[in-house]
């Protein structure tokens, strides 16, 4: 991790030396108060023994949640800054009950969130289907990390509802589930190729306002086909799917904001998840209207909005963290992967990789090779402390869920957020 480590201490310095200089003289001041708060603590906070209250000093086993009477070693400072908490939304459709339990499984952490949607084309035993596998899994009850949408909305993607849903799900996770740092959106046909370990380690050392979205303003043949027709989407207003339908007259490209378009799958920072929700300068409900009427709207949303908010503007990384195989030009939807496409995935350094089929063999090979995830387990961690002999999942005994252990996809994904993150790359093509 020796670049983004670099990354993280310039940012870190570069953060500090642009501190207001009226502000220098607090710090002394504010250490000198500290230091004399700590001596007093040492001298009072004592039991009649003599023995320190204060937990300087930790156990060994403590990570393995055991008490064990041993001798007492200095707690080190850890040299690894803190991991981030990521906020999942992982939605699918009728038939996709199954994929979204595995990308769940395969993309679980004690110390993230998750919110999980099957659309209302699904039928209501397949979504009280999923709502007992969240409800009953001895994982998601004792850490209260996994919500579903149990009042299923209607999507369609070429339409402003796949919009709507996402800011639903965003909104449950600002509002009942706590602290976190980026908010991911993937569909059931979506599947890791690095562990959360390496995405929690790679990404801890990230600044939190950054934001992972493919964009341009170079909108091309979208100016004739999407921006300038009006669609209504009856997914807004009707329980029965049904295709946009077209407004005979068009219009012509906004003034008051320059549009952007890009992926619609991204990774998104608490900070500009807060703006959309709450909109107080009322961009984000203004380009909302607007895209209500854009054919393939998750495709121009979010970029359009981050692009023209001078306040996030210059967070952007254009990318969505994504291998995905279009043709060329693309089109609407891209090629489902196969075992064929497994060393471009890996060599892509990606953390995700999409379409895939229903239960296609690759994901058995990714799950393997690069998740070492058994069938029906979530893939094991630091966190994870049991013993895997004749099947046992490992998970099943939780150990501390800070604890990370990266493997070599935490090596790939430096490689391409390091590339990212480079001056030949990272603000020339921002909201470009």
């Amino acid at each position: 991790m020796k670049k983004l480590k670099n990354y993280y201490m310039h940012f870190k310095n570069h953060h500090h030396h642009h501190q207001s200089p009226e502000r220098k003289w607090i710090f002394p001041l504010a250490i000198g108060s500290i230091l004399s708060l700590f001596l007093l603590s040492i001298v009072t906070l004592t039991s009649p023994q003599g023995t320190r209250i204060l937990p300087f000093y930790r156990s060994i086993s403590a990570s393995y949640s055991a008490f064990v009477e041993s001798k007492l070693h200095p707690l080190p400072i850890s040299p690894f800054p803190p991991p981030p908490r990521l906020a999942y939304l992982i939605s699918g459709s009728a038939g996709d009950g199954g994929s979204v339990k595995r990308v769940l499984l395969a993309m679980y952490h004690p110390h993230n969130r998750y919110v999980v949607h099957l659309d209302l084309e699904s039928s209501p035993k397949e979504r009280a289907d999923l709502f007992e596998f969240v409800k009953n899994h001895d994982l998601f009850n004792r850490f209260e990390n996994v919500k579903m949408i149990t009042k299923a909305n209607l999507i369609t993607y070429r339409g402003p509802t796949m919009v709507a849903n996402t800011l639903h799900a965003a909104a449950i996770l600002l509002k009942e589930c706590g602290d976190w740092d980026w908010f991911i959106n993937l569909s059931a046909s979506d599947y890791p190729l690095v562990t959360q370990d390496d995405l929690l380690h790679t990404f801890s050392y990230l600044p939190r306002d950054l934001n992972f979205i493919d964009h341009t303003s170079d909108i091309g043949w979208k100016d004739h086909q999407r921006a300038r027709p009006i669609i209504v989407d009856p997914g807004l207003y009707m329980n029965k799917k049904q295709d946009v339908f077209w407004v005979t007259q068009r219009r012509s490209r906004p003034t008051a904001f320059k549009l952007f378009t890009g992926s619609a799958w991204m990774v998104l920072s608490r900070p500009f998840i807060d703006y959309v929700i709450w909109g107080w300068d009322n961009l984000p409900r203004t380009v909302l209207m607007y895209y209500s009427n854009f054919i393939s709207s998750p495709e121009g949303y979010f970029h359009t909005v981050i692009c023209n908010a001078q306040e996030f503007r210059n967070t952007t990384v254009n990318s969505d963290l994504h291998f995905i195989s279009w043709d060329n030009p693309p089109k609407q939807h891209p090629h489902y992967l196969t075992v064929a496409d497994m060393k471009a995935m890996v060599d892509s350094n990606a953390p995700f990789a999409r379409k895939f089929h229903r239960e296609d063999p690759v994901l058995d090979i990714i799950d393997a090779e690069l998740l070492s995830r058994n069938p029906g387990m979530p893939v094991p961690g630091g966190w994870c402390i049991g013993n895997r002999e004749n099947g046992t999942d490992p998970c099943s005994v939780v150990g501390n869920t800070t604890v990370l252990r990266p493997n070599n996809g935490s090596k790939r994904l430096e490689t391409l957020i390091s590339k990212m993150l480079s001056n030949e790359n990272f603000r020339p093509k921002q909201c470009v």
